[in-house]
């Protein structure tokens, strides 16, 4: 780019420059002022690049462009509540990297799919389940071959208070606590696992009555988070920081209490033909995401 602005706008400031000096030398009352002449000279070369056609400009800077700043382009995402924040850190890097944007939508998987059923313009969905996608697949909203294990959830009984619940969630069993968060179990599936824990403790009936319902994982944690209730299933996730729970008190639940929480991503129909669909799946699988995984406390398949 410099050496083309020399070659077309060098010799306008040799000339000018030369020109001004030379009137200044012909003439016998002034003395040749450089400055002067560097400044007018500056002038000529600012109304000539004016008049040049932006295109031949900006071209050399378009070559230099990566790809994917030309060919970036917008992905509309529906993300299971536990997901959040993952997935706002995911989406920065993912636009960072490859140049694609993800616009998305938080919520209820069982609320998803009455929406993308009811034809909400969701490009790709991203479920707290196997289950929910699979439907969607055999009702003919999914692309053939783009459904796949994302992440394995981890279940936690947890509480803002510290030493509030203890490693092996005995808390359950002394009863001592009032309010207990558990999600909509019929939308949600850590709400469907907490009631899966629960029975295989036996201890249903003696904590229903003291259940205050979210209608996602995200209302459930701000259950907890802000004291109205004591102690809540919330996903490891949403407080698990660099291998360690980030604050409060907590039980992570073992994995043979509840039937494991597979957590699918598919291409909707609508992102059938978008390059940023298929490039965010793909960015999913890499060991870049992996690894961001396992730091919110997710395994792998």
């Amino acid at each position: 780019m410099i050496s083309w602005i020399s070659s077309n706008v060098g010799i306008s400031l040799r000339s000018s420059a030369e020109k001004s000096r030379g009137d200044t030398l012909a003439s016998r009352d002034r003395r040749y002022d450089p400055d002067t002449a560097f400044a007018v000279s500056c002038k000529i070369v600012k109304r000539r690049l004016n008049r040049l056609p932006m295109k031949r400009l900006l071209l050399p800077f378009l070559a230099l462009a990566p790809a994917s700043a030309l060919f970036a382009g917008e992905v509309q995402v529906a993300v299971a509540a536990n997901f959040t924040v993952p997935m706002q850190q995911i989406a920065a890097e993912f636009e960072k990297d490859r140049g694609h944007k993800a616009v998305l939508s938080f919520g209820a998987t069982g609320k998803f799919f009455a929406q993308i059923a009811n034809g909400a313009p969701f490009e790709v969905f991203l479920a707290a389940d196997d289950n929910t996608p699979a439907k969607l697949e055999k009702e003919g909203f999914v692309v053939p071959g783009s459904r796949h294990t994302y992440a394995v959830g981890r279940l936690v009984l947890w509480s803002a208070k510290p030493d509030f619940v203890d490693a092996n969630g005995a808390v359950l069993k002394s009863g001592n606590f009032g309010k207990l968060a558990v999600a909509n179990p019929r939308t949600a599936p850590y709400g469907l696992a907490a009631i899966e824990t629960l029975k295989k403790l036996n201890l249903m009936e003696a904590v229903q009555a003291k259940f205050v319902q979210g209608e996602n994982i995200s209302q459930t944690f701000q259950f907890v988070a802000t004291g109205n209730a004591d102690l809540g299933f919330v996903a490891l996730s949403q407080v698990f920081k660099d291998g360690k729970i980030s604050g409060g008190s907590a039980w992570v639940v073992p994995s043979q209490f509840h039937e494991p929480i597979y957590q699918d991503a598919v291409i909707l129909g609508k992102g059938k033909d978008n390059p940023a669909a298929d490039a965010l799946l793909a960015y999913l699988n890499g060991d870049k995401v992996k690894a961001m995984l396992r730091s919110f406390g997710y395994d792998l398949r």
